[in-house]
């Protein structure tokens, strides 16, 4: 087959390349080990420095903690569970914690889980993941875990701790549709997996793909990162429309990172580190300005009209404001404390433009603020106590979120 990259590098369609590779796995057992273990709650209330406001840490064991990527929902939509990522056992393993009466409850007990690939189902039945070669998903309440597709003898994601080596999915919000960038040799292949029947289509490969997010309102519609220097593609389900939406000014070494769908505008909202915070619209590259704050991770809510964001270099807190206008005071919510590893991110530029980079930037030590389906919470986790733990805060009941000018 020849090869699915142009000349240049940039991605095309590949239809039904190699999906014959593809294929189904029997069901893992219903519990081994550890799976289905109920831990005791370990909710605790603090008071925040900054804000005075009570922040509630989830986790308390001295290991890792993490919950979902930022734009990836902690939350079932009805709001049962937050999922988490736990190394309590001494390996990732996915956990919940049950809302109502804070247990936590392990879900997988695994070698292989890629923790940053899970992604809870909207109805609250599943938590998706990829382990090994395969995407699979586990039944939160009868711990059945089950292969949609295996993929070979493939690697999945490439090694690294940012962007596509982070392995990170995305599940439509009617839970129909998955998508999932496998490693194939020295490229990526997006697949679309259908969670109704477990078919697979691959649509496309790229030299990079990385954080594929699904539309929040229009789930034929996806947007994902490729590379720093050509970043932010949308694309149909079905391979169509792909194209690049924003070309970025190499001669200021923009760097523009970190994107998420806005649900009210044909636009992806973005960080230009460290100059502030941005809107491109997909069909033209218009860029809205937004804000002068430096926001580092984005987080929108379902309504369109509150954004929250965790600052680094310096790390400032949590802060909230409408992404709708344009913005720069916006309302600290409270301190993340975090480490925030990544010497990388101290710099007025793009620093992959000055040379290769070594980066060190274990993802957990980064707060990833995310905002419930009701908009009335946010998650975000912080290695302030020396072990990275996950905490909940609740956001001000005011519609005012920020100082428009």
């Amino acid at each position: 087959m020849p090869s699915p990259l142009d000349d240049t590098g940039n991605p095309v369609s590949v239809g039904n390349a190699h999906s014959d590779v593809l294929g189904k796995q029997p069901t893992a057992p219903a519990r081994t080990g550890n799976k289905g273990r109920i831990w005791p709650t370990e909710s605790l209330i603090h008071r925040d420095r900054l804000t005075g406001t009570s922040v509630r840490q989830v986790t308390t064991h001295p290991s890792i903690h993490h919950h979902p990527f930022v734009y990836i929902p902690a939350f079932d939509d009805a709001m049962q569970w937050i999922v988490f990522v736990s190394h309590r056992t001494g390996r990732p393993q996915l956990f919940v914690e049950e809302r109502s009466t804070g247990r936590l409850i392990q879900l997988t007990d695994r070698d292989d889980l890629n923790e940053w690939s899970i992604h809870p189902s909207h109805d609250g039945r599943f938590v998706y993941f990829t382990a090994g070669c395969g995407a699979w998903r586990i039944n939160i309440n009868t711990f059945e875990e089950e292969c949609l597709v295996h993929f070979g003898n493939v690697p999945m994601i490439p090694p690294g701790m940012v962007a596509d080596a982070m392995g990170t999915t995305t599940l439509s919000g009617d839970d129909r549709w998955w998508a999932v960038p496998v490693k194939i040799d020295a490229k990526a292949r997006m697949h679309i997996i259908d969670t109704s029947t477990g078919g697979c289509q691959p649509i496309f490969e790229a030299n990079v793909i990385g954080h594929p997010e699904f539309h929040p309102r229009d789930f034929s519609l996806l947007h994902y990162a490729g590379a720093y220097h050509n970043r932010m593609w949308v694309v149909r389900r079905d391979g169509s429309e792909h194209r690049l939406v924003y070309q970025r000014d190499i001669a200021k070494k923009e760097w523009m990172v970190h994107e998420i769908w806005n649900p009210l505008r044909p636009e992806l909202l973005t960080v230009n580190w460290p100059h502030g915070i941005v809107g491109v619209d997909i069909n033209d590259g218009t860029v809205r300005r937004v804000s002068d704050f430096p926001g580092w991770h984005l987080s929108i809510d379902r309504e369109g009209r509150r954004m929250v964001c965790d600052t680094t270099w310096p790390d400032r807190g949590l802060h909230q404001l409408d992404p709708q206008v344009h913005c720069d005071l916006p309302i600290v919510i409270c301190e993340s404390a975090s480490s925030n590893e990544g010497k990388h991110w101290e710099t007025d530029h793009c620093p992959y433009d000055d040379g290769p980079v070594k980066v060190y930037a274990p993802q957990h030590t980064h707060p990833h603020p995310n905002i419930s389906p009701d908009g009335r919470f946010v998650v975000f986790t912080s290695d302030r106590s020396g072990h990275a733990q996950v905490y909940e805060v609740a956001l001000t009941p005011s519609d005012l979120v920020g100082t428009s000018q």
